[in-house]
Parts: structure tokens; sequence; C-alpha cells
């Protein structure tokens, strides 16, 4: 599944539990994400949280930010069991 922003397109390369929502997602982007190689959105509380993350080659990546880190972001970030999704920008 593809989505596309003003600038970008993405890729959900994984949606679990259904979470991705191509109405919420656009609403919820904005140019702050373009930086990114990757979007994360979960839901907290019935609202998306967008956030994120760098290709681990990527100069801008950090610890905190890196693509690898993901699943740990999720389990420690996201509520247990949420429903969520990974865009990759193409």
């Amino acid at each position: 599944m593809k989505v596309k922003t003003e600038k970008y397109e993405y890729e959900i390369i994984k949606d679990y539990r259904d979470a991705f929502d191509k109405e919420e997602f656009l609403n919820r982007y904005t140019d702050f994400f373009e930086i990114y190689d990757y979007i994360v959105g979960d839901y907290a509380y019935g609202k998306l949280r967008l956030k994120g993350f760098y290709d681990d080659k990527n100069n801008k990546a950090s610890n905190i930010n890196k693509f690898s880190k993901v699943d740990k972001y999720i389990e420690e970030n996201c509520a247990y069991g949420c429903k969520y999704f990974i865009a990759k920008k193409m």
C-alpha cells in the first residue's frame, strides 16, 4: 500500500492490526516529517501519534532515531498491543 503527500510517496511496510488510515495519516502529517526515512504511527487514547526515524546509514541518525531501534521504541513508548504502522519514504 502506498500513500502520497505533497512532496513524497511512502510505502506502508508494516500495518499491525490494520492501523493505517490514509486520511488520518495525511491529516497528522506535516513537513516536519519530510526529513525522515521512516514514519511510525501508533494509536494512544484513540489518537494517532507519528514519530520519525532515519535509515541506520543516514548521517543524521542517532541512537534514539535509527530505524533499527523501531522495535525498542514500540515496546517502550507505545501501549502494549496497540495498533501501529510503519511508512517508508520512497
